[in-house]
């Protein structure tokens, strides 16, 4: 089933930080919606993460229009074509940042998260490296689609932390897995088949970080369209102190 797909995205500095790291794009011609969020301080960060979000839309631009281009990497064999792409645009990406890094003293440390949809006709692929989050919500129910790459996570599937543990963790925002930090990097990928009227949702931990899962469900069930929901959602975060820059995009897929 080829499916119609409604998108609106934003993204707002926050309330603590002094300038934008985070970056998102759709490229609804290749099927394309991602939000990244960069690291590395100054300028580096919003370097980074537009520096991955370019190399998707050009890697995915020139396979477009020559099918028989050589990659900068092997296939999988045990996954289709699709998502062979998906994670080599993203590790494509990832070298760029890597060697820009390395080349460039003043962005020496810089980094991204990634996370990314992209629509083929029969469903989704989910791609991410990082904590940016993808959702899906459908019905009254939201559930988590991609698996953060963090400390924080980590220590929760290792120790079994309590609510009180998670709260008063040292190191939150520690990442394990991101673009720019080797020269190569493994991407989480897997397929989902959306239904008519799922909604997913893109953001970066400046959404997800402050903002609970029942407050992003009820936000987004209770506005009128999914340009009100974005614009709800970062107000919401800056609400609740706004500590890091936040983007969110959403998607609703209909028949």
């Amino acid at each position: 089933m080829a499916f119609r797909i409604e998108v609106a995205g934003q993204t707002d500095v926050g309330r603590k930080r002094a300038h934008n790291e985070d970056s998102f794009a759709v490229y609804a011609e290749h099927g394309l919606y991602m939000v990244a969020d960069g690291m590395g301080g100054h300028a580096s960060g919003e370097v980074a993460s537009r520096m991955a979000i370019e190399t998707m839309r050009d890697f995915f631009a020139q396979t477009s229009n020559d099918p028989e281009k050589t990659w900068p990497y092997k296939m999988d064999r045990s996954k289709g074509y699709d998502e062979n792409r998906l994670i080599t645009a993203i590790m494509l990406s990832n070298l760029r940042i890597f060697q820009t890094a390395k080349e460039n003293p003043k962005q020496r440390g810089m980094g991204t998260t990634i996370a990314v949809v992209f629509a083929v006709e029969e469903g989704m692929y989910v791609a991410h490296v990082g904590d940016s989050r993808v959702y899906r919500i459908r019905g009254e129910r939201m559930v988590q689609l991609t698996e953060d790459h963090s400390l924080l996570n980590d220590y929760k599937k290792m120790k079994n932390l309590s609510a009180e543990e998670i709260e008063a963790f040292p190191h939150k925002n520690v990442i394990v897995r991101a673009l720019g930090m080797k020269d190569t990097v493994k991407v989480d990928t897997h397929f989902e088949a959306p239904e008519p009227g799922d909604i997913v949702l893109l953001c970066s931990d400046g959404l997800a970080g402050p903002v609970s899962d029942e407050q992003i469900l009820h936000t987004v069930l209770g506005s009128p369209d999914l340009s009100t929901a974005t614009q709800r959602l970062i107000e919401t975060a800056n609400e609740n102190g706004g500590p890091d820059n936040i983007t969110a995009v959403l998607t609703q897929w209909s028949a």
